[in-house]
């Protein structure tokens, strides 16, 4: 091989490389999939730690396989068919025309959100071009895939501990099909409610309103766990949870500083406002707990280190600091009255069995998000992010007052949306497997379902067959004659 000729390995690495086209900028690149990479990891493993931990030891298992059969499913289904209907050519004005994402010539072009063009009310001056990062779509595609499938994952939260492994994995792809990919496309990839200027900066009403909505509906049409398991379920391990709970937080500097689509400053303002409504909706959720039960919650605490997450995220890059200490005020005491007193009062709330109160957490704090991004959304910072020019929030005067009306105009649409597209969704996969688990398997737990326990607690995993006076293992069903070390046999 030549090493002048066109395999010359150094064109990868030259500036006028076949490899580094000019329309290619190596920091925001890399910032992406950094980004995407950070937004990853809050699902796997952020997510199946916290799920894994936060429910009975019983449903550990199952209930981490959740949420990495999601992850996976979501995957393949987003190259085939799912990103070109979130951020593709548009075939009506809230879905994009389904197509592959995985041929050379596609992935390697530089990103374009085709239909992300804003026109004057003329409707042919251009307000403001199309979205064009610089980097290749296969970044793009990356970066969005990740969000799609946090979003499934969070929706899990409202099902654990009772649906039918086998609904959930048909669930999964109709889900994304029908219902993330509208939101996406409608908010995100130039549907009618971007071109409208409803504001969602990285997710409150794609992801955290459409997850909790649909996980509210979806937990109904399921049904309730097992009447023990409503009435007490600790968390096997409190530790693990808050490692879980940890990558999320770390992890959300990709989820609202990518969103800008480039290592701009607006992406470090969002980061720096995600991490204060964090912080002070966790510590306002803790001061309530103490004042009203006299004791701080450590899963509490997770909650409102939650919703103080999802309450910036409609806002993170759009609102000022102090706005987002509001903000985290509000998503710190609102989320928590509607959980601790609502909840216990509602007859509807009370019915449906949401395991991790993914409604009040992700539902109602990324409503509160998006309604305040419609008070705070600040002038200048809306300018480095929006298509619409001149767009402000109501605390601004001018068409602020107009902004909050479509704030609240956008939510609706994605909870009428969600309630009635994850009913049909439901209803149709029940003509298929049951949507619940059968009771022997609610009894049991992970090894009725699984055939696998998180915990080797007794016996190194082994079990003891009373019948043989034996111990035997379930992965090669040899029975053993004498009990594990440290383990008197009683025969």
């Amino acid at each position: 091989m030549s090493l002048d000729g066109p395999f010359n390995m150094s064109a990868a690495y030259s500036p006028s490389g076949m490899a580094v086209p000019p329309w290619l900028n190596k920091g925001d690149n890399a910032w992406q999939m950094v980004s995407a990479t950070l937004v990853g990891l809050q699902s796997v493993p952020g997510l199946v730690i916290l799920y894994g931990s936060i429910v009975k030891k019983k449903w550990a298992v199952n209930s981490a396989f959740m949420a990495l059969y999601a992850f996976a499913a979501v995957w393949l289904c987003w190259v085939t068919w799912g990103y070109n209907m979130s951020f593709g050519h548009r075939l009506l004005p809230f879905w994009g025309k389904a197509r592959p994402a995985l041929g050379q010539k596609f992935l390697l072009a530089q990103a374009v959100l085709p239909q992300t063009t804003q026109f004057f009310r003329d409707g042919a001056t251009v307000e403001t071009a199309w979205v064009n990062p610089f980097y290749p779509m296969a970044t793009m595609v990356y970066f969005q895939c990740v969000f799609a499938a946090i979003t499934l994952i969070l929706l899990a939260g409202s099902l654990l501990g009772r649906m039918n492994i086998r609904a959930w994995m048909i669930f999964v792809p109709l889900w994304l099909t029908f219902s993330y990919t509208v939101g996406a496309f409608s908010l995100w990839g130039g549907g009618f409610l971007f071109h409208w200027g409803v504001m969602d900066y990285s997710g409150g009403y794609v992801i955290h309103l459409s997850s909790g909505v649909a996980g509210f509906t979806a937990a109904y049409w399921v049904g309730p766990r097992s009447t023990k398991d409503r009435e007490r379920f600790p968390p096997n391990n409190v530790l693990l949870m808050l490692t879980g709970a940890g990558i999320l937080w770390m992890g959300w500097a990709g989820f609202n500083g990518g969103d800008p689509y480039s290592a701009n400053i607006d992406s470090s303002l969002a980061v720096l406002n995600t991490n204060i409504c964090a912080a002070t909706s966790l510590l306002v959720w803790t001061c309530l707990d103490v004042i009203f039960f006299k004791k701080p919650s450590v899963i509490g605490a997770v909650q409102g280190m939650i919703t103080g997450l999802v309450c910036i995220t409609p806002g993170a890059g759009l609102v000022q600091g102090w706005a987002a200490i509001v903000m985290g005020v509000l998503s710190g005491s609102i989320p928590w009255f509607t959980m601790m007193v609502v909840h216990k009062r509602s007859p509807l709330l009370q019915q449906v069995d949401d395991t991790l109160g993914v409604f009040h957490t992700h539902a109602v704090a990324g409503f509160l998000g998006g309604a305040a991004t419609g008070l705070f959304a600040e002038p200048v910072l809306c300018s480095l992010f929006l298509p619409v020019s001149n767009s402000r929030g109501a605390f601004y005067r001018g068409r602020g007052g107009a902004q909050f009306g479509k704030q609240v105009a956008g939510a609706l649409f994605v909870v009428a949306w969600n309630v009635a597209v994850t009913s049909v969704i439901c209803l149709v996969v029940r003509t298929v497997v049951p949507l619940r688990m059968p009771d022997e398997e609610l009894a049991i737990g992970d090894d009725a379902v699984h055939g696998e326990e998180a915990y080797a607690l007794w016996g190194d995993g082994e079990k003891y067959d009373s019948t043989k006076h034996g111990w035997y293992s379930d992965n090669n069903d040899t029975h053993h004659n004498k009990a594990p070390s440290g383990v008197t046999q009683n025969v």
